[in-house]
């Protein structure tokens, strides 16, 4: 009996040193010290507002405080290489869109060492998605990609507003100039709010804007949605046609945002913080606050999210080359 009730008490005391060893690894804390969701991009915007949505969260499952932190500049590149040098310990996730996977190769060489997006971070989390938009205002008459094919055959001055150089919005515009064999003048700005104030004003007749950005302007009618620049429709928009249904192959590019922390990450923290993450975008109210904000919640395995991230990197390498999209 003695020997019964040691083995039962070795085996339970077994079994709780591992759930509390598990326990220890889903949550990336020890002591009080705050995780950093790294954003390098201004408060307010999408990768703001995600971070944002996701720090209490994190917060109430890691019982230590999540903070958002802005480290703007360099078209993101100063916040992304903060991270990539922090301690990879759990404690500082950069929050980004996929344009982490665009910049490196649109940026001009400063005779700095940045960071690779391969090589130096370890890629956490897929969050959520959104659909590219071909948008025009409503003074061109427009109603599909199409109609814009025809129009800048005739019109020689028609042109698109953007962001700036190497955008997506740029990658894009110039995927359609290809695939629709047209030239359709790229004006760029410093930010997107100028470009779609253009647009807005009539001065610029077309530009490609993501749904978070672009739905409440064509719920609000002050802009025409005239193509979906994704592989699918979007949610948000069943009813409108993709480049490809309406003749415009391969114009189509990526709007995701995710978690990503420093490289050499021990993989069963990086998986924990996955599966932490995947855990909270499945609770119905936050789907439905990234409803809110426009985008789908999406469901990805670690692995997976590596490869996309490979991927992307490699794609948008080869077209920002085929292209000839500059900075200048």
């Amino acid at each position: 009996m003695q020997h019964s009730l040691g083995r039962l008490f070795l085996t339970l005391g077994l079994g709780t040193l591992a759930w509390n060893t598990a326990a220890q690894t889903s949550m990336p804390t020890h002591a009080n010290k705050p995780v950093s969701l790294v954003v390098s991009f201004p408060a307010g915007g999408a990768p703001d507002q995600i971070a944002r949505l996701l720090a209490p969260e994190l917060q109430a499952r890691w019982k230590t405080p999540v903070v958002v932190v802005n480290r703007v500049g360099a078209s993101g590149v100063l916040g992304n290489d903060f991270v990539a040098r922090a301690e990879a310990d759990g404690h500082t996730l950069l929050v980004t869109p996929n344009t982490f996977t665009m910049v490196p190769h649109v940026l001009p060489a400063d005779g700095q060492q940045h960071a690779d997006v391969v090589k130096d971070y370890t890629p956490i989390a897929l969050l959520s998605s959104a659909s590219m938009l071909m948008l025009a205002s409503p003074l061109l008459g427009a109603k599909t990609a199409g109609d814009v094919a025809k129009m800048a055959k005739a019109r020689p001055d028609l042109s698109y507003a953007t962001s700036g150089h190497g955008t997506p919005m740029h990658i894009v515009g110039e995927m359609f100039n290809k695939a629709a064999r047209v030239r359709l003048h790229h004006v760029p700005y410093k930010g997107t709010t100028p470009a779609i104030n253009d647009v807005l004003g009539g001065h610029v007749m077309l530009t490609f804007l993501g749904t978070p950005t672009a739905k409440p302007l064509i719920d609000a009618g002050r802009l025409v949605p005239l193509a979906v620049a994704d592989k699918t429709r979007s949610p948000l928009l069943p009813d409108l046609p993709t480049m490809q249904e309406q003749g415009f192959a391969d114009v189509e590019i990526d709007i995701s945002f995710g978690v990503y922390g420093p490289r050499n990450m021990a993989p069963s923290l990086a998986d924990a913080i996955n599966k932490t993450l995947r855990e909270v975008l499945a609770k119905p109210e936050v789907t439905a606050q990234f409803r809110n904000l426009h985008q789908i919640v999406e469901d990805m395995p670690r692995s997976a999210f590596a490869e996309k991230t490979r991927v992307d990197y490699e794609r948008y390498g080869k077209l920002v080359k085929e292209l000839g999209i500059t900075v200048n």
